[in-house]
Order: C-alpha cells, then sequence, then structure tokens
C-alpha cells in the first residue's frame, strides 16, 4: 500500500474515514492535490478488500475549488443521495459520506468549512443575477434545465469575481446563489442527504435538521427573508396552493412525496418559516427494524400474523416517532387478493400489492372552495367494496367512520393517531369521536371501541433519537364499569444508557397470551 505523508491534525486539509460493521474505523490525513486511490487493490492509497469494491473504484483530489470524486467502478459511488457513475464531480461541502461497496466513508475538509459570507454580497449577486438573466419573469414550474443551470453559473461567475469574495469561496457562493435562483436554495443537498429526515427553516438564517433522530444545526442559510420566500412560492405554486398574508399558511407535498409545512409573517414573527418531512425513498423491512433495535424478531413476527389473521390496528406515538413508516410496513403483510383502500392527508404510504386504491385530501382551492376531507373519503370508501381501510392517520370526527367501518365487515384495517401511550390512544378516539357531531353517549363511543379494536402499537421516539416499538397492547372488552379493558402483550424496557449515550434496554414479552393464538395457529397452518 502507498505511505503519504501524514499531516497533524491541526493543519490536516482533508481526514478520510471508512467505516463498516464489526471492524475499527479507519482514519487517515491526506495533503491536498495529491490524486487519493480507494478500490480493492492493495496497491490503492486505501484498500477496501471486499468484492463490491472495484480493484479501484475512485480518485479523491482536494484543493482550494473542493473536493473532485472521480468514479470509475462498476457499481458507481454514492455521494449524499446521489449515484455517482463513471464521471467527475467537485463538492465544496465541509463533509461528505460517499457509500463504496459495504463502506461509509466520510470525508472531511476543515478548510471548507463555511465562512461567513455578508448577507449584503450575498443579496447583491442574487438581485444581480434575477435583474441580467430575468429570471423572474420566467416560468416557475417544470424541471430547470442544463442549458439554464449552466447560463446561470457562468453569469455567477463572473458577478462573484466582481466581489470581495475570497478565492476559495467562490465555487461554494456560486453554487449556493445558483440553487436558490433556480432550486430550493441551502434545502438542495439537504434533500440529497440520506440521513436527514426532516428540514426545519426556523428563520432565513437559521435550519436545522434531524439527521439519525437528532437535531443539528446546519450552518446553512438564505440570503434574506425574500429568498426563502421564493423557495416555498416555487414549491406550493405548481401544486395551485398559495402562500401570501391572506393565506399564511400552506401544507403540500414535493414530487418526492416529501411533505411540507411553510408559514409566513404576520403569523411567523421570525420571518418565513418552513418545515419539510423528507419521504423516504429505500424501502424498509421488518428485518432492518430489527437489525436497528426498533423491535424484536418475536414482536415483528406477531404483529405480521394479527395483520394475516386480519386484526384492526392502531399505531399510536408522537409527530415523527415512525408511526407511518410502521403502518407502511404492517399493510405490506396483507395478502394478495384484498382490495385495499388507502385514505391520506398527504399520501406517504406505498404498498407493494397490484389491488390498491389510494385516495388523498384536497384542501381547499384558491377561492376557498373544492375541500375534500378525510371524513368525506372515509364514507365514500365504505362504497368502494373495500376489504380493508388504512387511514393515514385519524385527528378529527373520522375516527368515529373508521370504527364503524372497522366493525362492519371490515376487519384488518388500520389507522394511526398522536398519545404518548396506548392508554392515552384510546382515550384521544374517545374524544375524537365525540368531536364527530353525531349525537352519541361516553358508553356508547367506548362500547364502539371495545368491540372494533384489537391491537394498539405504542411507537416512540427516544431521548436518543431512536425509534422503538415500546409496547404491543390487546383489547379485551369493557369491564363492569364500561371502562375498555386492556393487556399488554410485549413491551420495551429501558435499562439505562451505555458510554455513548445510547438507550439500553430489552423487548420482553410479558408472558399473556394474546386471546387470538388459536386463530394465528391456524394461519400458521394455511397453506399459502
Amino acid at each position: 500500500m502507498i505511505q503519504l505523508a501524514e499531516l497533524e491534525a491541526a493543519n490536516e486539509p482533508l481526514t478520510i474515514s471508512v467505516e463498516t460493521k464489526g471492524k475499527p474505523t479507519i482514519r487517515r490525513s491526506f495533503a491536498a492535490d495529491v490524486p487519493i486511490v480507494i478500490g480493492r487493490n492493495t496497491d490503492c492509497h486505501i484498500c477496501l478488500p471486499i468484492v463490491s469494491v472495484s480493484r479501484r473504484h475512485l480518485t479523491l483530489r482536494f484543493g482550494s475549488s473542493g473536493l473532485s470524486i472521480t468514479d470509475s467502478s462498476s457499481a458507481g459511488t454514492r455521494v449524499g443521495g446521489e449515484l455517482l457513475q463513471d464521471e467527475t464531480r467537485t463538492y465544496v461541502e465541509p463533509v461528505l459520506e460517499l457509500g463504496v461497496g459495504g463502506y461509509l466513508v466520510r470525508c472531511e475538509m476543515p478548510s471548507m468549512k463555511k465562512r461567513p459570507i455578508r448577507g449584503d454580497v450575498r443579496r447583491d449577486i442574487h438581485k444581480k443575477l434575477i435583474e441580467q438573466l430575468d429570471l423572474a419573469r420566467r416560468p416557475k414550474t417544470g424541471l430547470v434545465d442544463k442549458v439554464l443551470r449552466q447560463e446561470v453559473e457562468e453569469v455567477l461567475a463572473v458577478l462573484v469575481r466582481q466581489q470581495d469574495v475570497p478565492e476559495t469561496e467562490q465555487a461554494r457562493l456560486i453554487k449556493e446563489v445558483g440553487d436558490e435562483a433556480l432550486g430550493l436554495g441551502p434545502l438542495e443537498q439537504l434533500l440529497k442527504d440520506e440521513r436527514v429526515s426532516e428540514i426545519m427553516v426556523v428563520d432565513p438564517n437559521v435550519i436545522y435538521v434531524e439527521r439519525d433522530g437528532k437535531l443539528e444545526l446546519t450552518g446553512q442559510s438564505f440570503s434574506d427573508a425574500d429568498a426563502l420566500r421564493a423557495t416555498i412560492e416555487r414549491i406550493v405554486t405548481p401544486l395551485g396552493r398559495r402562500v401570501d398574508e391572506s393565506s399564511p399558511l400552506v401544507d403540500a407535498r414535493l414530487a418526492d412525496g416529501s411533505r411540507v409545512n411553510a408559514v409566513i409573517p404576520p403569523l411567523a414573527l421570525r420571518g418565513p418559516c418552513l418545515t419539510i418531512r423528507k419521504f423516504r425513498t429505500s424501502a424498509l423491512s421488518f428485518d432492518s427494524l430489527v437489525e436497528k433495535g426498533s423491535l424484536s424478531s418475536v414482536m415483528a413476527e406477531f404483529l405480521a400474523m394479527s395483520v394475516r389473521c386480519r386484526k384492526n390496528i392502531v399505531i399510536s406515538g408522537g409527530t415523527g416517532s415512525g408511526k407511518t413508516t410502521l403502518l407502511n410496513l404492517l399493510s405490506s403483510k396483507i395478502p394478495d387478493g384484498e382490495r385495499i383502500v388507502t385514505i391520506e392527508d398527504a399520501a406517504e404510504l406505498r404498498l407493494l400489492q397490484e389491488h390498491v386504491v389510494g385516495l388523498e385530501a384536497r384542501p381547499r382551492n384558491l377561492e376557498g372552495q373544492g375541500e375534500i376531507a378525510i371524513r368525506d373519503l372515509v364514507r365514500n370508501a365504505l362504497r368502494m367494496r373495500p376489504d380493508r381501510i388504512i387511514v393515514g392517520e385519524c385527528r378529527g370526527g373520522e375516527a368515529l367512520d373508521m370504527l364503524q367501518a372497522m366493525n362492519t365487515g371490515h376487519e384488518g384495517s388500520m389507522t394511526t393517531t398522536h398519545a404518548n401511550s396506548p392508554r392515552e390512544a384510546l382515550g384521544r378516539l374517545e374524544t375524537l369521536c365525540l368531536m364527530s357531531g353525531v349525537e352519541l353517549p361516553l358508553s356508547a363511543v367506548r362500547r364502539q371501541l371495545a368491540s372494533s379494536l384489537h391491537l394498539l402499537v405504542q411507537q416512540s421516539r427516544l431521548a436518543d433519537g431512536s425509534r422503538k416499538v415500546t409496547r404491543i397492547t390487546e383489547v379485551l372488552g369493557q369491564d363492569s364499569r364500561g371502562e375498555v379493558v386492556t393487556q399488554d402483550l410485549f413491551e420495551f424496557r429501558q435499562e439505562g444508557y451505555d458510554s455513548k449515550g445510547k438507550v439500553e434496554g430489552r423487548f420482553l414479552a410479558t408472558g399473556y397470551l394474546p386471546s387470538f393464538i388459536e386463530q394465528i395457529g391456524l394461519e400458521l397452518g394455511r397453506p399459502r
């Protein structure tokens, strides 16, 4: 293996860390302007000896303009959310994560860390760009083609050179202002980062993300409030939505399924506020959740069999706890040959079965008319001859319609709701049913709950950011006082934290058998 001079940490321009499961992390530092080859061959600067890595997989070269990555592999190199294959690209981010075979290669460039560029410089460049190319008059819908992108970058290169901007910062500034003018600005790279699950723009200068369950301040920013406002409009306008002083709240969905919420002044006191919950493009499985420690293999098998046995299931949990992800996985266990109707506020479910009818609620249009609520869709679904109905989330009077559907021949239906425990989930469903506008006594609502629901699954996000199924509870009926009786079947028992602050604990079966254990036995013996 070629040996390079390794610099002291204080002076290192490029540090490369290689991580793989079950092996210690490789960490090396390299000088600038030296090509660094990573591959399977032993003469590479960093040797990754597995067959999924090509002999000379990629070459890195770090200089004043950024990190140049040349892929020469057969399978490609994943850079954030992009696949780089048989080409060269230059990146200016201070930290890049590369997927090379089964390895995670992390490149750190301290000298590329973002230096503050005066806001008036960014605003001046952005304004001159719009004036010179008349971008304000160009259509805001459709994809940005390569010709326009190249035209914008050429003009920006001239404008940036006219400003007092360090040479090492010019490439980054050109990319950032170009993204701001044509795309989603500093959000572009965050949307490509597969580890980022949520993006939270507090104001034009403060952007947080949730990465691996933890909140992080990104250091990214928009030029000003107008640039952020333009980004919001670029998202919602093609969808027929609007955001202005008369309608300062908007919900929308990006083309990839990511959910967007925006609030502008006067409601948002610090300037326009934007939240994006990214849609996961890679499919999860129960095996992957078990591997990540979200639940035990026994719990996963029990939930899968409960779906096959047509049990009505409610998944409860807090915001961002993973309810929709678990609902998607449970829905995937529905046998082929059944007619499924999904109803969502914003479409997030991705079912693999062929016979699936997906319905999505519709907000009011620009004239304030045309709203179709979830409750309207649930009622309509009952006329569509469904075998199962799946509602993304019950948050209003549709809870009563959902319970009635579960109790009138649509067993095996599922939904989610916000609650901190199975018992609180029952209380919330009671409240939602009472909000339906139907004059029902509480005792009747509880009878409906006791006869309709079979399982409550509690999904939680813990202090270390991990998401776990903390409880699986069976609904057994009512007691003599009319209270809904439940019994825990599985639970996660937290036992403390390890040296890295990760939650430690065990998934336990409580010892109580589900009342439908015989049905599970029959299902196991059923020919497939």
